[in-house]
């Protein structure tokens, strides 16, 4: 097996991990009677423990001598924290959980992409296909709960005949109410079970290679590993490209807090009326067009330059939010929508991976990563997390019939400004895989 096969793996396994358990947690947290405060202190876990990664884990990887060590390490604690997520349903030990795992996993996505950097020799050209196992791992993570979501008692009870007739009369007993949300723990398991495999997959992987020289803009100084990715900050590019990155994050996460409450809600409550075991295979419909996204993505990047390409999948928001604003219950419509996932993602936060590889200083390599995860996976994630729950549950929902039109326009109009504000202003040198 090759470096790019091991690191490909390495990705499938990362993403696997999150997208078991992302998904499904937003509806799943009220159905253990948890107020929306609490919801909201569970989800921000995962932002806020991106913040204190910024100082902590990253400053470790970038000092360490074996950062797939830290990774080993991280992944063995964190696997069993969210494995113990499945078997509770009281707030604080819940709380504590979720937050032990996303101190210790959240600094491991800026941790695999510096050993994934670390090994290529053109990252412009390579790192969309070894990423691309990140995408695969999260559809895999999603198709096997089409069948946890089944009602088993009643397929047993049908006698189906033959491997067509189980089939089909699996797929359409789906579990629904009460005994569809507590088969969601199952969800908290299975990622947890992942994260063990990558703790000792990680003892195998490619050692990072020595941080080599650099033409792109150096950081003075031989301060801490973050204060020199904060420094970066006075390069007006890649300010305007980190405050825009916060807003992407906002509206990104906005999609996760309620798509699945979307497609799930009755179609009398305003929602699509989707079965409950088929709302994250929908959602994963995206990442399967990410796939073929991250193929093309770095002829796009040569073709288009870094500021159009981002641009490209700032829209890619605006558009799906629209789709669903305007067309709320149009089920073929919204399933058909997902598929601009791979163009948001790809066109926008991979290219942003790729770009802080291309200007900023290998020696700061996992802590620069982490100053642009400070947004994707943090305060992007921090905010959405504090007001999505809110403004779902107590502005836009009268009498248990959910506004969404209205709901949606608000990531809309932040995913158009987004993308204004970046083709206005941000213009970074000449220099990387494509011009500006």
């Amino acid at each position: 097996m090759n470096t790019r096969q091991r690191l490909f793996i390495m990705m499938v396994l990362e993403f696997f991990i999150w997208g078991a358990w992302l998904p499904l947690i937003f509806g799943y947290l009220p159905s253990l009677g948890f107020t929306p405060g609490q919801q909201s202190l569970i989800l921000n876990a995962f932002p806020v423990a991106s913040i204190i990664g910024m100082f902590f884990s990253n400053q470790w990887a970038d000092r360490s001598s074996s950062p797939e060590r830290v990774l080993a390490l991280s992944h063995l604690v964190g696997g069993l924290a969210i494995i113990g997520c499945g078997f509770t349903r009281d707030f604080l030990p819940f709380f504590l959980l979720m937050l032990v795992h996303c101190l210790v996993y959240v600094p491991t996505i800026s941790i695999t992409n510096s050993i994934a950097f670390a090994n290529m020799k053109n990252a412009d050209k390579e790192f969309g296909i070894v990423r691309m196992g990140g995408t695969i791992g999260w559809i895999l993570a999603a198709w096997p709960f089409t069948f946890i979501f089944v009602n088993w008692a009643a397929v047993d009870a049908a006698h189906p005949q033959g491997l067509v007739n189980w089939l089909g009369t699996a797929l359409a007993n789906p579990l629904v109410g009460d005994a569809a949300q507590a088969a969601t723990r199952w969800t908290f398991i299975v990622a947890g079970i992942a994260s063990l495999a990558l703790a000792a997959y990680s003892l195998t992987l490619p050692k990072a290679q020595a941080p080599g020289a650099r033409t792109a803009p150096q950081v003075r100084g031989t301060g801490t590993a973050w204060s020199q990715a904060f420094a970066l900050l006075k390069q007006p590019f890649i300010l305007v490209l980190w405050l825009v990155t916060l807003v992407d994050a906002f509206v990104h996460n906005s999609y996760f807090n309620w798509t699945g409450q979307f497609l799930g809600k009755a179609r009398e409550a305003g929602g699509v009326g989707i079965a409950a075991n088929w709302i994250a295979p929908i959602m994963s419909i995206g990442q399967v067009f990410e796939v073929l996204t991250m193929f093309i993505l770095g002829a796009t990047l040569k073709k288009l330059g870094w500021r159009t390409t981002m641009v490209v999948g700032i829209l890619g928001h605006a558009a799906r939010f629209a789709v669903y604003a305007f067309f709320p219950q149009n089920a073929g419509m919204i399933i058909a929508v997902q598929v601009l996932h791979g163009i948001c993602y790809a066109f926008f936060f991979a290219t942003v991976y790729i770009f802080v590889d291309a200007y900023c200083p290998k020696d700061i390599r996992a802590s620069a990563q982490g100053l642009f995860n400070l947004q994707i996976l943090g305060i992007g994630v921090l905010i959405a997390n504090s007001i999505c729950p809110w403004l779902l549950q107590s502005v836009y929902t009268t009498g248990g019939v959910t506004d969404f039109r209205g709901l949606f326009l608000v990531p809309l109009a932040a995913a158009s400004l987004a993308a204004i504000g970046l083709a206005l202003f941000f213009k970074p040198p000449t220099a990387g895989p494509a011009a500006a």
